[in-house]
């Protein structure tokens, strides 16, 4: 169990992808704090990670406000004294329609980088000052292989996941003097659940099965290894660093 009595916070931990990272983190011993803005689906995901003999705290949060991601902080240090790691895992992806970049609305635009760029923003700036002072920290943004592919239909959202590059990079080398680790997974087409529908016809899906190294599905636990390899002390010399997790389908 590699993060015995570390303390995880998860955005968007309720549901999809989140959910397995709570559980993965929670199985390598993680005290892990299921932050979303479906605090009923953050609540579950804490109660099958206690029914399971993890420790696990269910906070509402919503990313795009300030008071609420530092109530997220305040919360989590009172109830476990601590903040190793942070997975800023929260955007907007499901809810989005593609379409062609001029029927997109400004108004749509900024609500996907206020969530998707805006928000990890604020989540790092709420947990900075408790990592900076313990000394260590580990960061982990997430980004999409939509940035190296450059997918068409999705400019808003590509765009976005573009920033949590640049954003990894940039911030890397502001707090590498504080030893926090910051770093980015970009993970190709996940099928979690049934948010895929209406993003990929069957056709599509069975397209980028065959443009994989491995041809099939790529799934949430196929994410989770790499989240906890950079939550854990494994990857202390590792910082600034973008890892794509696609199966091979992209190679960059």
């Amino acid at each position: 169990m590699r993060l015995t009595d570390k303390v995880a916070i998860v955005t968007g931990g309720g549901v999809g992808i989140g959910q397995a990272y709570c559980l993965g983190l929670a199985k390598e011993g993680a005290k892990v704090v299921v932050a979303d803005i479906q605090d009923k689906e953050a609540a579950k995901v804490a109660a099958e990670i206690k029914r399971l003999d993890g420790e696990a705290y269910a906070v509402a949060v919503d990313v795009t406000s300030p008071d609420k991601t530092r109530a997220m902080v305040d919360a989590t240090v009172k109830k476990y004294g601590r903040i190793d790691i942070l997975v800023n895992n929260a955007g907007l992806y499901t809810a989005l329609k593609k379409k062609p970049f001029m029927e997109i609305d400004p108004e749509e635009w900024d609500r996907v980088m206020a969530v998707n760029v805006k928000g990890l923003f604020l989540c790092v700036k709420a947990v900075y000052p408790t990592m900076k002072k313990q000394g260590k920290g580990k960061i982990i943004n997430i980004s999409s292989g939509t940035v190296l592919g450059g997918s068409p239909y999705f400019l808003h959202y590509v765009s976005s996941k573009a920033g949590v590059i640049g954003f990894t990079r940039a911030l890397s080398r502001e707090v590498g003097a504080d030893n926090i680790c910051v770093n980015a997974i970009a993970p190709g087409l996940t099928i979690s659940g049934s948010n895929q529908e209406g993003v990929l016809t069957p056709e599509q899906r069975l397209d980028r099965q065959k443009r994989r190294c491995f041809q099939r599905d790529q799934f949430p636990q196929d994410l989770v290894g790499t989240v906890i390899f950079l939550a854990s002390d494994d990857s202390d010399f590792i910082t600034g660093q973008t890892i794509n997790v696609d199966g091979g389908a992209l190679m960059h």
